[in-house]
């Protein structure tokens, strides 16, 4: 996972289904992505977990989408690259850019409040396994796309354009808050037999010390309708 350590946002700004003393900063985001599509089922080592004041997490052995036989549940669709995530009960929408590995193998942030990033070593968002999408809730004072992301219920709708013209439609199955030294590496990056999404960001209380958040939250979803271009 990443974190940047952004100062929290002022008083009248702090929110959140955790009840964060502050959601602000970035994502901590157990994953790094290189500019390219995605191959499923030829991932790559899921990248570091970085905290931030400790050894990183256990590493987790990766695994491809499916294994010889295995049966597939769902809709499905070709990788394209993601180009615009739009989370409609959070008034919520952001271009996508492709995010690459820092030197200590954690994932790169978005230089912008705005931008939501994409871990291209995963599948894209509608193909076969768990793609992410990572952004912050805060970035040098102003509020990112994910800053309510810790608000989002089991049943709500997250829309991924994709670069061929098609549209994935998931819905959320659950919404969950980690430390971030037990981030959940097997779960967000192993095997799944659909179509998966993980959109991942900071939560819980700000470390005045490390300068960090100590929670992520983690937004898991599959997908639901797949419309073509």
């Amino acid at each position: 996972m990443l974190d940047t350590g952004d100062t929290p946002l002022p008083a009248g700004h702090r929110r959140g289904r955790f009840t964060l003393l502050a959601v602000a900063g970035v994502l901590a985001v157990t994953a790094a992505v290189t500019i390219g599509a995605a191959v499923v089922g030829q991932r790559s080592q899921p990248p570091r977990p970085v905290t931030s004041a400790a050894a990183p997490a256990a590493e987790a052995t990766p695994a491809p989408a499916t294994r010889p036989g295995e049966l597939t549940t769902g809709p499905l669709m070709a990788n394209s690259p993601p180009v615009r995530v739009s989370i409609p009960s959070l008034k919520a929408t952001a271009a996508t850019i492709a995010l690459g590995l820092q030197p200590d193998g954690a994932m790169q942030v978005p230089d912008s409040a705005t931008d939501v990033g994409w871990f291209t070593r995963a599948p894209a968002p509608g193909a076969l396994g768990p793609a992410v999408l990572a952004g912050h809730v805060n970035w040098k004072g102003r509020r990112g796309t994910f800053f309510d992301l810790g608000r989002l219920t089991p049943g709500a709708g997250i829309t991924v354009d994709r670069r061929d013209g098609s549209v994935a439609m998931f819905t959320v199955t659950k919404v969950e808050q980690y430390p971030k030294d037990r981030f959940p590496t097997d779960e967000v990056y192993g095997a799944t037999d659909h179509a998966a999404l993980r959109l991942i960001t900071c939560g819980g209380e700000f470390d005045d010390t490390t300068h960090h958040y100590r929670d992520n939250v983690i937004v898991y979803a599959r997908l639901a309708h797949a419309h073509p271009a």
